[in-house]
């Protein structure tokens, strides 16, 4: 039998190019269902365990996957904005906690949300190095966007320009870093975390710039009255709070008026919840209350519906695959009779012929079986990461 596994083996090896197309072909019949299966699995785990943990979610009327996959996750797109006087109706007191949610801008690299302490609390969050945000313009960094940033305690990082392009857009923020949380294993990990009034200090809604009292600011005073003072354009906006500047800082218009993505309502039990979602179907106001967990139970069913009919498509294609690799054995055989015919000259039996046309069918599988498992041990690794690249295109 040894020598028959070599002669197999100097065969497979002598065509490089055709066991390579063959092996191939059954890594990827191999793969393609499991490496599916894994991906979805993982996906559905991931998006499930964040939904269930979010009781319900606050937000304009329109895509509830958009409002949830942006409030959960901070990725997807924008959703409309809700009022931040939301927050503070008693209707929704009586029977919840909320929390603000302010996930529309970004660092270079990692989204900025805005937020309050008590969303920490909410996930059980924990400072691994410094402390919580307690300034305007401070912020507390993730682990993962910490290190992709390459930023810790007494760094800063700026905020980024909503377009390149628009010239007379609000100036991105220098913001300091109060802290870094400890790994938690959710899309919590890659956040800037800023206090709400800081996201509104990035989308323009306060700013802070130069007394214009003094005299060193004369020349660029329009006009004054005995209630205000209006400048042009040349006044300087600052754009890092600091201890020293932090008192010139100032809001423009009605902050309850002021939009946030979401507002996380976390009820005080079953039955709150059941109450508040009455409360607010139907409502004459333009918002709504979704629970997560329902709508990814949707999106997740409606995955596995297309998953079933990939996995169809999967096995016609396996199918056919297999029947091509069968042809392409029988031609070669057809073309190596010679070959078998003077095995069989020095004494070879039809049986060991047979054992090694075997030999050299099992190699290539084996050889294709090794390499599909070792894709669905590399799938298993990154199918978290996936799952999150997935929602990002969603």
């Amino acid at each position: 039998m040894r020598h028959i596994l070599f002669l197999a083996w100097r065969y497979l090896a002598y065509h490089p190019v055709t066991t390579a197309i063959l092996v191939g072909a059954v890594t990827l019949i191999a793969y393609l269902p499991m490496g599916l299966n894994i991906l979805i699995a993982r996906g559905a785990d991931d998006l499930t365990s964040r939904a269930e943990s979010t009781p319900l979610i606050l937000g304009a009327k329109g895509s509830p996957l958009e409002l949830v996959l942006r409030t959960l996750y901070f990725e997807s797109a924008i959703p409309e904005g809700v009022p931040f006087g939301e927050t503070g109706r008693d209707e929704l007191l009586e029977l919840a906690r909320a929390v603000p949610i302010d996930a529309r801008f970004r660092t270079r690299f990692s989204p900025i949300v805005g937020t309050t302490i008590d969303y920490f609390e909410f996930r059980n969050l924990r400072v691994a190095s410094g402390r919580w945000f307690a300034m305007l313009g401070e912020c507390v960094l993730g682990s993962e966007a910490a290190r992709i940033a390459e930023a810790g305690p007494g760094d800063a990082i700026l905020s980024a320009s909503e377009s390149v392009f628009d010239l007379a857009g609000v100036y991105p923020l220098r913001m300091r870093v109060a802290g870094v949380l400890e790994p938690s294993g959710t899309p919590d990990d890659r956040a800037v975390f800023v206090d709400i009034k800081t996201a509104w200090v990035i989308a323009g809604w306060a700013h802070g710039h130069a007394p214009l009292d003094g005299a060193a600011s004369a020349e660029t005073i329009l006009r004054r009255d005995d209630r205000e003072i209006t400048a042009n354009a040349a006044v300087a906006q600052y754009n890092e709070v600091t201890p020293g500047n932090v008192g010139q800082f100032h809001f423009h218009g009605d902050q309850n008026t002021f939009p946030v993505t979401a507002i996380l309502v976390v009820p005080t039990d079953g039955k709150a919840a059941t109450i508040l979602e009455g409360r607010y179907v139907g409502a004459d106001r333009p918002i709504q209350m979704v629970r997560p967990q329902v709508v990814i139970g949707e999106l997740i069913g409606t995955v596995f519906t297309v998953r079933r009919y990939v996995v169809m498509a999967l096995t016609v294609v396996g199918g056919a695959t297999g029947l091509t690799m069968a042809l392409v054995f029988a031609l070669s055989w057809q073309l190596r009779r010679r070959e078998f015919e003077t095995i069989g000259k020095i004494g070879g039996t039809r049986r060991r012929i047979g054992l090694l046309a075997a030999a050299e069918i099992l190699g290539v599988v084996i050889a294709g079986a090794v390499l599909a498992g070792l894709l669905v041990a590399l799938t298993d690794g990154i199918a978290g990461w996936a799952a999150r690249w997935l929602v990002r295109l969603a």
